[in-house]
């Protein structure tokens, strides 16, 4: 076990430090991904919708309220804004049709394709750093990645699907 001191060059003091410059840049740069979002007039909360949902695989409401821990009215609430735009719909389920399902329409699949191309360009400041960086960055997140989620790679590599 390695032992973690408490002083400014200890484990810990760097791991926070680290952690909140990884905050303050994703908070930095939160505004061009608002603006993607805003360009379409969808929310955040919408882009969470999207992310979750897919054409050929429906997701009931309550799998949806159970992923992101949330009241399932909200998720009502959500959806409901998603077939407005008329990027989700409503379908029963074929073995109970008291329950729906939700999937993502063409336009939805569309617009969830754009974000994500858009989201997932790098920002102008991740292109000043030098190939060696670019490569420890990607290492050092792939490791912090595969210690924290069990989505397939693809779907993380697109930070979408969670089907």
């Amino acid at each position: 076990m390695t032992r973690i001191t408490k002083s400014a060059n200890g484990k810990a003091a760097v791991a926070a430090r680290a952690w909140q410059l990884m905050l303050d840049y994703l908070i930095a740069s939160e505004p061009r991904r608002a603006r993607c979002l805003a360009n379409r007039g969808l929310t955040p909360n919408d882009a969470r919708a999207l992310a979750a949902l897919a054409a050929e695989r429906g997701r009931t409401l309550g799998e949806l309220a159970k992923e992101w821990a949330c009241d399932p009215s909200n998720v009502t609430w959500m959806i409901d804004r998603l077939e407005r735009a008329k990027l989700a719909e409503r379908r029963p389920v074929a073995t109970d049709r008291r329950v729906k399902e939700v999937t993502l329409t063409s336009a939805g699949v569309k617009v969830k394709s754009e974000l994500m191309k858009e989201f997932g360009r790098p920002p102008p400041e991740i292109l000043t750093l030098g190939r060696a960086e670019l490569g420890a960055l990607e290492r050092i997140l792939r490791k912090l990645r595969s210690g924290h989620s069990r989505r397939p790679a693809r779907a993380q590599r697109h930070g979408l699907e969670r089907n």
